[in-house]
Formats: structure tokens, sequence, C-alpha cells
């Protein structure tokens, strides 16, 4: 496997894991999220919507990159004179 094959596999298991943090950050109060996220807080009702958009689009971020990564090569442009 080549290492942009690799890099982009990667990137769609990151992506898709943060996708996934982004749906739990706004579908859960703090005091449900899991003791390692940030933000949980025992006992408060508070969804964080701001941690869930910015899980969101550094998700589609990795997507997007490992998207780009799985392009084929490109032709060198020739110069016409």
């Amino acid at each position: 496997m080549s290492s942009r094959r690799a890099l982009a596999a990667l990137a769609i298991i990151v992506g898709i894991a943060l996708i996934v943090i982004a749906i739990v950050y706004w579908a859960e109060p703090a005091k449900s999220l899991p003791s390692f996220f940030p933000g949980h807080e025992s006992g408060s009702t508070h969804h964080h919507v701001k941690h869930g958009i910015a899980a969101f689009l550094v998700g589609l971020a990795c997507l997007v990159f490992a998207w780009f990564q799985t392009g084929g090569e490109r032709p060198a442009r020739t110069r016409a004179v």
C-alpha cells in the first residue's frame, strides 16, 4: 500500500470518527458525555453546539483531504510557444 493510500485511509477513519463525535456533542447534554470528552460537566444540561460544529468541520476537512489524496496523478502541462 502506498503512503498516499495509507494516509487517505487514516484520514477517512479520523474524519468519520470526528463526525460521530460531533453527533454525540449535539445529541447529549454535558452530563451525559463520556468523561474523556472536553466539555463533560456532571449535572449540566447544556449542549456543546460549538464543540460539535468544530468536530464536524474538522471531520469534513479530513474527508476532503482523503478525497484529494485518492485522485489520480495529473499529467504535466505542456507550454505552447
